[in-house]
């Protein structure tokens, strides 16, 4: 009787969600989404009468899709609920790769992710391209404050690119085509053995991933060419699963969604100089590409 005197209900409406990343925690979005994201939901939740609570189950490092699968397992719904990297995906949600073709604009990653939400709130047809592939769009994120290069050998000016092979993330191999060099595209969980076995001799990365990555076994040489942070990522939902969800929880994720952009912003910026620090500790070399 007292509990339900105070309205709080007796059990709780369980909802199972099934979480995609083909990463591992060790990724900032992964961990950010593993201790952020997931625990706030479900703080907020009960803070809210506690009438459902979400049953997470953890689809990362591989165990339901592989890197890059993370789009067509959302759409399909082997996945309720992830993180897409948009990069991956300039076909299908063309207009999230804006930072990729403005290079050299900002080092503030958190001002660009909001400004993509800000954006896809003002255009309809930005959310569309999501609609399209069965997804509802919940908020961009990012891992990149700002790009850099890593390499096997040294690299002191842009002619020394001409006739290597750099590995990244589709749309940034691009800005490879003017000096020589050949992009490949591959991803981040690749690039550590790609450049050991000569696959290509270097990579197209970011401090953080960097130094928690340990490049510098293999590409000791950091390159500071300030090409700048971009959005990245985008956090989506099964449009089958949301419309079944209830409006509270439909709420919920979205709050936290932005949240969580802001707060992974923030923690890939505090990780910057920390990935640097590292690279050099282990007897990396860093060279600052002049600004002309």
């Amino acid at each position: 009787v007292a509990l339900l005197s105070l309205g709080t209900p007796l059990r709780a409406e369980t909802i199972p969600l099934t979480a995609v990343s083909g990463y591992s925690p060790v990724t900032s979005w992964v961990h950010m989404f593993k201790t952020y994201f997931m625990p706030e939901v479900d703080r907020r939740l009960l803070a809210a009468g506690g009438e459902h609570e979400i049953a997470w189950i953890e689809g990362f490092s591989g165990t339901v899709v592989k890197p890059r699968g993370e789009f067509e397992a959302i759409e399909s719904g082997i996945g309720d609920i992830g993180i897409v990297v948009t990069a991956f995906h300039v076909d299908k949600v063309p207009l999230y790769n804006i930072a990729f073709v403005t290079p050299f604009v900002s080092h503030d990653l958190l001002l660009v992710v909001q400004t993509v939400d800000a954006l896809t709130e003002k255009f309809p047809e930005m959310r569309a391209g999501w609609e399209k592939y069965n997804q509802v769009y919940l908020a961009a994120t990012g891992t990149v404050d700002t790009y850099q290069v890593v390499t096997s050998e040294p690299v002191r000016s842009l002619a020394d690119f001409q006739g290597m092979k750099i590995g990244g993330a589709g749309p940034n191999l691009l800005w490879l085509e003017g000096i020589g060099a050949t992009g490949v595209n591959s991803t981040l969980a690749e690039w550590y053995n790609g450049i050991k076995n000569g696959i290509y001799e270097g990579s197209i990365v970011w401090a953080e991933a960097a130094g928690n990555f340990k490049l510098y076994e293999v590409a000791p040489y950091y390159l500071n060419a300030n090409l700048g942070a971009v959005n990245s990522f985008a956090v989506t939902v099964n449009k089958d699963v949301w419309d079944d969800l209830p409006a509270a929880v439909q709420t919920v994720l979205q709050e936290v969604a932005i949240d969580y952009r802001d707060e992974s912003a923030r923690f890939v910026m505090a990780g910057a100089a920390t990935g640097v620090a590292t690279y050099l500790a282990n007897g990396g070399e860093l060279f600052e590409l002049p600004e002309a």
